[in-house]
């Protein structure tokens, strides 16, 4: 549900790069008609579809290691230029999981001190360059603690750059204004969402039900 609501933002043309573990899933539930561009930090435009074992081509791998593929017309880089692409502001979306998420439009995704981490990666980057930053989460902490708060607690990743945020649960809108209830999940009111979230948050007149 988290995957194929953040691929609803997504237009055709668009020039977007995917955060490690779910929100690589996204390319799975493309609307019709919409064809993108996928940005790897590791240097490649045109990220393709996860080979079968039989397929795979050790040397071609996706930001978490695991095997990918190049489409016709992709192109392979260096470093240098796959940060160019996002400091420069070319980049039109990213998706991005995280630690926790503040009603500020905050996000603290790269570490918990005291405890060892892969490090920030491009998170840093992306967070300043990109122009719509969505963030892909659970609702809640595996303890059930909010990962929606008033402030972010953990050392930030970027500062009020987060524009959308999807759970299994909801979807809200980061404004200027703060936080606006867009949509529930199949199942969920507003009183559920207020008892699992720290943050505050805007009920518009009307809100509209995730996946209808």
């Amino acid at each position: 549900m988290i995957a194929w609501r953040c691929a609803q933002f997504f237009k055709n043309g668009d020039f977007v790069n995917l955060g490690i573990g779910l929100p690589l899933m996204c390319v799975n539930y493309l609307p019709e008609g919409v064809s993108l561009w996928l940005e790897a930090e590791i240097g490649t435009v045109g990220s393709g579809p996860s080979p079968d074992w039989n397929h795979v081509d050790i040397d071609v791998i996706d930001a978490g290691g695991q095997p990918a593929s190049v489409i016709t017309g992709g192109s392979v880089y260096d470093h240098e230029t796959s940060f160019a692409f996002i400091r420069g502001g070319h980049i039109d979306a990213t998706v991005l999981g995280t630690l926790q998420v503040d009603q500020e439009g905050n996000i603290a995704n790269w570490t918990i001190p005291g405890k060892f981490v892969p490090g920030m990666g491009g998170a840093m980057d992306l967070c300043a360059g990109v122009k719509k930053i969505i963030v892909a989460t659970d609702h809640c902490e595996k303890s059930g603690h909010s990962k929606i708060l008033k402030k972010c607690t953990l050392p930030l990743t970027g500062a009020r750059c987060v524009t959308d945020i999807v759970t299994e649960r909801c979807y809200f809108e980061v404004t200027p204004q703060g936080l606006v209830l867009r949509e529930l999940a199949p199942g969920y009111t507003v009183e559920d969402i207020r008892a699992c979230t720290e943050a505050d948050f805007i009920v518009p007149e009307t809100i509209a039900v995730m996946g209808e």
